[in-house]
């Protein structure tokens, strides 16, 4: 089961659709934050980013180091990592701008580098 997706290259897909989820996130906070500040303190919770993180390190740990061994380009790993690494930057940031845009970043970079692991294994 587990060869079958990685050879369709599914748990790129996957991560780079959970990357396209949370650009999503980043950006509706913010307007959901501009119009009603007082409900986005939810969304905004410490727990929400640091899940959304390590499901973004598992996932690209699983898929761009596996990615590296089967076709032996470093490139996409090399990318990811520094997406993975901008995203845990942002981590310590605050949230009023800055932190969602090396999100948004981050996520960009590690959405590319699963995209580059996915044609290099095609």
């Amino acid at each position: 089961m587990t060869n079958v997706f990685a050879r369709s290259g599914m748990l790129d897909r996957i991560a780079i659709g959970l990357s396209g989820l949370c650009i999503v996130h980043c950006l509706a906070t913010t307007l959901f934050l501009a119009v009603l500040a007082s409900a986005g303190s939810v969304w905004l919770h410490p727990i929400v980013h640091e899940a959304g993180l390590t499901l973004a390190i598992i996932l690209g740990a699983l898929t761009l180091l596996r990615g590296a061994f089967s076709h032996g380009y470093l490139m996409p790993a090399a990318i990811g990592a520094l997406g993975l690494g901008v995203m845990a930057g942002a981590m310590t940031l605050s949230h009023d701008g800055p932190e969602a845009i090396y999100t948004i970043v981050g996520v960009g970079l590690l959405a590319l580098g699963h995209d580059l692991n996915r044609r290099a294994a095609d």
